[in-house]
């Protein structure tokens, strides 16, 4: 789905799996750039979702897949400690960036790049509850700004036409 106009890159820091402060705008500036807000007891929507990226990057050269970044965020950080988080991430490719931070950090985050904030379901007898979360992936281009974003449901195929057209985006000035 096309973004007019594009969204900038945006600049917060969070956590990372390893435990360090992670800056999304310095650490991903002029790089092809997935962000995903999800969560790793998602039943469905974000397995898929990663899966499928995963898999059209891997199909990639060696240099196209230097040039791009996925990087995570976890809408659920009650739950999702960061071991958690990479332990997840990993099943996908080691690789992927994981990130954790305060329910309010994510959500402003979310609000300024225009994502509709998570929501939890009311937890079963069990404990276990569901949260409710965008289920697109925002693609920011070298250039700094997000011109699309992929909805749940892409196929890998056209993830797979366009990519290659995406990293063909040059950074802008200066980067």
């Amino acid at each position: 789905m096309a973004v007019e106009p594009a969204l900038p890159r945006p600049n917060f820091t969070l956590t990372d799996t390893r435990g360090a402060a992670f800056e999304f705008g310095k650490e991903t500036r002029g790089l092809l750039t997935f962000l995903f807000f999800g969560y790793t007891n998602c039943p469905d929507v974000c397995p898929v979702q990663v899966a499928n990226v995963a898999a059209v990057l891997h199909t990639l050269p060696f240099e196209d897949q230097r040039k791009a970044r996925f990087v995570f965020v976890t809408a659920d950080p009650a739950r999702d400690t960061l071991p958690a988080l990479r332990k997840w991430l990993d099943q996908f490719d080691a690789s992927f960036i994981g990130l954790r931070g305060d329910d309010a950090e994510v959500m402003r985050i979310m609000s300024a790049i225009g994502m509709p904030p998570a929501i939890r379901s009311a937890p079963g007898a069990d404990g276990r509850y569901e949260v409710g979360h965008p289920a697109t992936v925002i693609v920011f281009t070298a250039d700094d700004s997000a011109h699309v974003l992929y909805p749940f449901g892409t196929r890998q195929s056209d993830w797979a036409d366009d990519i290659p057209r995406l990293l063909k985006v040059r950074p802008l000035p200066g980067n």
